[in-house]
């Protein structure tokens, strides 16, 4: 199995290609657990401001899937740190392998269940058990997702993610009362830009703008 580690992160690349082989793809209630009905937040992006002193999320950008009364679930999506065969990658999900000679990026999604794999995509494509968000954007943790992006028949945009970011009841609302997040409009263009460098500096530029 060989993957390219990207922006220099030979260490993580390291760490990543050993967890490969014991990530796993389940449905997205590993995360939905805090999640429910009421989307307060869903569909807009949690940019971590000045005063983040969490090192997990400092200059992070983060797509809010889920917010409820039982907590809150998203994505960090500017934290790539490996890019490979997409055969590979079904290969270390125990799937079969496609003979396809695709590559995608796997992005660092949080620190909650890091070794499930996520797809947060455009919603041209989904599954039974997608996630829908708002304007147009869903997520899945399902190889078969995977299987048709390697036979080119997948979504139109999307990041590969491996773990996710979670928040208890109560817990996000008062991060963000301590400027720890400031939360700003999404647009698909940021969200599944290619440049994850720039995401953040972008996202923050956006604070002006009125959700």
């Amino acid at each position: 199995m060989v993957f390219q580690a990207s922006s220099g992160r030979a260490v993580r690349y390291f760490v990543w290609l050993i967890a490969l082989a014991l990530i796993t793809f389940s449905p997205l209630e590993h995360c939905r657990a805090r999640a429910g009905e009421n989307e307060s937040l869903v569909g807009k992006l949690l940019v971590a401001g000045e005063a983040m002193q969490d090192p997990r999320f400092i200059e992070s950008v983060i797509y809010v899937i889920k917010d409820d009364q039982e907590g809150a679930m998203g994505f960090i999506i500017n934290r790539p740190i490996a890019q490979g065969s997409i055969d590979d990658l079904l290969k270390g999900f125990g799937a079969e392998a496609k003979g396809s000679n695709r590559e995608i990026v796997i992005h660092y999604g949080g620190p909650v269940s890091s070794r499930q794999g996520f797809l947060l995509h455009s919603d041209d494509i989904t599954l039974e058990n997608s996630m829908k968000a708002k304007d147009g954007i869903a997520a899945t943790s399902d190889t078969k997702m995977i299987e048709g992006i390697a036979m080119g028949k997948g979504p139109r945009q999307y990041l590969f993610m491996l773990g996710c970011a979670g928040w208890a009841p109560g817990q996000l609302e008062n991060e963000i009362k301590l400027d720890s997040w400031f939360v700003v409009a999404a647009d698909k263009s940021l969200i599944f830009g290619k440049d994850a460098d720039k995401k953040w500096r972008q996202a923050m530029d956006k604070r002006q703008i009125r959700l």
